[in-house]
């Protein structure tokens, strides 16, 4: 199962559906059309947020998708499926691939990576499992514990990597090079040739959310290009 999915995806545009509580888009069905759409379009995955987005977009979407749950816990920074409680809940939605946040910063109860990631193989020894990254050396760490796949996801979101210019096409080199395991392309791509550029590098895939499926952000931009009348 795990190598046919990753053939379903490879070389593709994987399309992430989200919309949080407060954002206008969140509830009523519209993930699971916005997921159709990019299904329509061409997207070879989707990822979303929580098992009701995802049981959703499963009714009328039948390519692989990368789950995730969003919680936020007050000792912890982490909130991208930060414990195995999420993971449990992901499990049951069959969700192809589960995303956790695998940055080097304290999770909650103050965990250790390498003790969640043992706990998740011993409960779901056949689930793909996606890492969140944000440097070089957590892409290597998680690799090493044995993630099935390495994304860039965090890049430019902690701490320690806000300055970067995304998206990182190095980092996505680099990882590709030197990871030995499938890399995922994904933060900040915004124009269909910086996706290029992010698979040219050699991630095996990408994922494009914000570009695609969140019209607020879009037009922010839109709006910060608009002259300024004195």
């Amino acid at each position: 199962m795990g190598h046919k999915v990753l053939e379903q995806i490879r070389g593709g545009l994987i399309v992430s559906c989200q919309a949080l509580e407060n954002e206008p888009l969140h509830g009523d069905g519209i993930m699971q059309r916005m997921a159709v759409a990019a299904m329509l379009g061409g997207a070879v995955g989707i990822r979303a947020n929580g098992p009701e987005d995802i049981r959703s977009i499963r009714q009328k979407v039948d390519l692989p998708m990368i789950g995730i749950i969003k919680k936020v816990y007050p000792d912890s920074e982490i909130y991208i499926t930060p414990t195995i409680r999420e993971v449990e809940l992901l499990a049951d939605t069959g969700a192809e691939i589960i995303s956790l946040d695998c940055t080097d910063r304290k999770r909650p109860g103050g965990i250790r990576l390498e003790e969640l990631y043992r706990e998740i193989r011993e409960k779901y020894p056949k689930l793909l499992l996606m890492a969140d990254c944000s440097t070089y050396q957590e892409g290597m760490k998680a690799a090493g514990l044995g993630f099935d796949l390495v994304a860039t996801t965090m890049c430019g979101y902690t701490p320690y990597t806000s300055q970067t210019r995304l998206p990182d096409v190095d980092l996505v080199r680099k990882l590709a090079e030197n990871c030995k395991k499938p890399v995922i392309g994904e933060g900040g791509i915004w124009s269909p040739e910086q996706l290029a550029a992010v698979l040219d590098a050699g991630a095996f895939a990408a994922v494009v959310g914000t570009a695609i499926t969140r019209p607020m952000e879009i037009t922010k931009r839109f709006v910060a290009a608009l002259p300024t009348w004195g």
